[in-house]
């Protein structure tokens, strides 16, 4: 230590490139990490153990229709899912248009989804006031409504909307839920979720599209690794009734949610190696710095080592010697490069508002890392000074 503070200034400019790498793989593994968090709870956010089943494609004329085109899926498809279907837990019929809301001088254009009652618990969104509309409306294709946040703000405003009446279509609705905010879903196209309506899947079959077909169902299997088995049962079950034969392609489409959180997962592991793996090059660079200084020691401290090797050092001795200050220098910048990531951690966070999340298993790889730098880079100029001759040591000037 005392070798070390004689060149203090010199000292800190060794052990910056240490301390700018072991920050910087901090702070984005962290960065990576964060990432994977909030898509993950945007994923966890659409519902547990979710399957989607959706209306397929089809081709006419030798054109290939886009996804929904076919109207072969049916409310019976869904009843007989629960029904033979023993990894399924829970399943509701959803089918949706785009509709023009007004209630008084405001309006909005929003998704208008029809479905069951079960849906908020397949997709385990509460409500933040008001209730759910119930069996009996889905049986009587009541004109009641569930509103989202993006909706309440844009027609009601500070105005409480539970109990009001907004005309969808020019069909007047009672508002009898509010949805607690849920914000934008996964994937590249970031849809708010919040920016919707729910109304009885009968009322919107009758009243407003006049369609019986369903676009979707959405399927709640018993647990995650049971959603693999639900898939297969679904698309075996649903194959035999649509009389689709070996080798035709599916009128339907089955989506896991399973597979996209794993899916999602990797591409984060990935991305935060990459970033890790950037990161880590100012850590290589500091180790170069570590070992420029310490051969420029080695030099300027000739004279010292052979006095040392005169009175009765060994090899092993002022290698050690030399080794361990290279040691200290990256520790020490380690230690302060920890401070450094988790002070730009929280900068990325309050600035930028992006979900970071200090891993302690990155700070001790990053600190044993930067040890390990130390030890490699300066076992050459320790060497070095162990192999100085005593003789030719003590004449140096």
């Amino acid at each position: 230590m005392r070798a070390l503070a004689r060149n203090k200034m010199r000292s800190a400019l060794t052990m910056l490139g240490i301390i700018i790498g072991v920050g910087a793989v901090i702070a984005m593994v962290g960065l990576g990490q964060g990432a994977n968090q909030a898509v993950q709870a945007q994923i966890a956010a659409m519902g547990s153990n979710v399957l989607f089943v959706g209306a397929g494609t089809i081709s006419r004329g030798g054109m290939h229709m886009g996804w929904g085109a076919t109207k072969t899926l049916i409310y019976a498809d869904e009843q007989a899912i629960l029904r033979e279907c023993p990894a399924v837990a829970n399943a509701a019929a959803t089918t949706g248009t785009q509709a023009q809301v007004v209630f008084g001088n405001d309006n909005w254009f929003t998704r208008v989804t029809g479905t069951e009652p079960q849906y908020i618990d397949i997709r385990t969104w509460a409500l933040a006031e008001g209730d759910f509309f119930t069996k009996s409306d889905n049986d009587i294709a009541a004109n009641v409504a569930v509103i989202g946040e993006t909706v309440r703000k844009n027609l009601f405003g500070a105005t409480d909307p539970v109990g009001q009446t907004i005309r969808i279509k020019n069909l007047p609705f009672k508002v009898v839920g509010l949805l607690i905010p849920k914000g934008q879903s996964a994937g590249g196209m970031g849809q708010d979720q919040d920016d919707t309506i729910l109304i009885p899947l009968t009322t919107l079959q009758k009243k407003i599209t006049g369609q019986d077909w369903l676009q979707n169902i959405m399927v709640s299997a018993i647990s995650r690794e049971a959603s693999y088995s639900a898939e297969q049962q679904i698309t075996s079950l649903l194959r035999d009734r649509h009389r689709i034969r070996s080798g035709q392609d599916d009128d339907f489409f089955v989506r896991n949610q399973a597979d996209i959180a794993e899916m999602a997962d990797q591409t984060s592991q990935v991305m935060t190696m990459l970033l890790a793996s950037i990161a880590s090059v100012s850590l290589v660079v500091g180790g170069i710095g570590i070992m420029n200084i310490m051969l420029v020691s080695v030099t300027e401290r000739t004279r010292e080592i052979g006095i040392r090797m005169a009175i009765g050092a060994t090899e092993s001795d002022v290698q050690r010697q030399f080794l361990i200050e290279a040691v200290v220098l990256s520790l020490i910048g380690g230690f302060v490069g920890i401070v450094f990531g988790a002070g730009a951690s929280y900068l990325i966070t309050t600035t930028l508002h992006w979900a970071v999340m200090i891993s302690p298993f990155a700070i001790i790889t990053a600190v044993v890392f930067s040890m390990g730098v130390g030890i490699f880079f300066g076992f050459y100029p320790a060497r070095k000074a162990a192999r100085l001759d005593p003789i030719e040591a003590l004449r140096y000037e």
